[in-house]
């Protein structure tokens, strides 16, 4: 199957990258002289993980592959370490909270985050990291390109597609697949990440912090395949899309507040208005207020619009001081480039 590279144009110039058979980029880094952690959450992934470590180490066998075990109750963590992983142990249950762990104890230059089940291509992992270094990116994200139904159905596309676009019409950008979970991300990426998701809300969180950043990103297509027999998929379809919903809406107030909070103050005045207008027209043509609880409500209405309004104000002063403290500690690790001179 053919890959394509799709770059962001207000991003970076990811599709400017030639990258050469032997690691070799553009620029003249070789990203095989890097350090190259690959980190698979899994919970319960004993009839894929080995298969995945292995398949990873074959496509990457200069990189170390670390498999985070979140409470599995199957052989998953034993399987792992026998085929080469370095194991680690997450008690605190979802996905959210094994990538933070991830971030915090793993210490490389590239990483590569993938799922312990076998659907993604391990063998698009070099292309993805050539794409990273070859432009100086922060996180290439893998497209699902899928050949079977069965691989990823249909109801599951829908609600990627459903939320992606949300996700594009408040932050913006030109991510296709944003519920993707193999990434190639950059170290200034990973240890600017403050990682405040549980659940498989994280990849959106991933998404939108790239974006709120303004990172330079790319995606590149890879073939999504089938869960081998015996490994169950973790996503409850309605509960976790709806926690994803969820937190874009968080994210929005967070780092928004100033858009959410004005169209919050713009719908209650809007409703106050509605409520109010009556009674405006009853008092011009009798000078009474016969509704007077309804005059009480629809002045409460007006004023929480507000003070909706001020908040809004004066949270986007604080939004963008949390900016500014997220960008000094993405721009403290350096770009691959400026790395490899320090070395030298």
């Amino acid at each position: 199957m053919g890959e394509s590279v799709r770059a962001y144009a207000d991003q970076g110039d990811a599709g400017d990258a030639d990258v050469h058979e032997f690691g070799q980029s553009a620029r003249g880094l070789n990203w095989q002289m890097m350090r190259i952690a690959v980190v698979l959450p899994c919970y319960n992934e004993a009839a894929a993980v080995a298969r995945v470590v292995e398949d990873f180490r074959q496509a990457l066998p200069m990189a170390e592959v670390h498999v985070f075990d979140n409470n599995s109750s199957d052989d998953t963590a034993v399987l792992a370490e026998a085929a080469g992983a370095v194991v680690h142990h997450v008690s605190r249950p979802g996905k959210g909270n094994v990538v933070r762990r991830m971030f915090a104890d793993v210490d490389a230059d590239i990483y590569v985050l993938a799922d312990g089940d076998a659907t993604y291509h391990a063998a698009s992992a070099s292309r993805m990291i050539a794409t990273l270094v070859g432009s100086d990116l922060d996180m290439v994200i893998g497209i699902r390109v899928h050949e079977r139904h069965e691989a990823y159905r249909p109801g599951h596309q829908w609600g990627n597609r459903m939320l992606t676009g949300a996700m594009r019409r408040i932050f913006g950008g030109s991510f296709s697949d944003m519920l993707s979970g193999y990434r190639v991300l950059s170290r200034r990426f990973v240890k600017s990440f403050p990682a405040t998701s549980h659940g498989f809300e994280i990849e959106t969180e991933l998404t939108i912090h790239a974006q709120e950043l303004r990172m330079p990103c790319a995606e590149v297509e890879t073939p999504y395949g089938v869960r081998p027999e015996g490994s169950e998929s973790k996503l409850r379809t309605y509960s976790d899309g709806w926690r994803i919903l969820s937190t874009i809406v968080r994210l929005f107030a967070i780092e928004r507040p100033f858009r959410f909070y004005s169209y919050m103050a713009l719908a209650l005045a809007l409703l106050a208005l509605l409520l109010a207008a009556p009674l405006l027209v009853t008092y011009v043509e009798t000078g009474q207020v016969p509704r007077l609880p309804t005059a009480v409500l629809a002045t409460g209405i007006a004023l929480m619009a507000g003070l909706s309004f001020c908040a809004g104000l004066i949270l986007q002063t604080v939004t963008v001081g949390r900016r500014e403290v997220r960008h000094l500690s993405y721009l403290a690790v350096g770009t691959f480039s400026r790395r490899r001179r320090s070395d030298d």
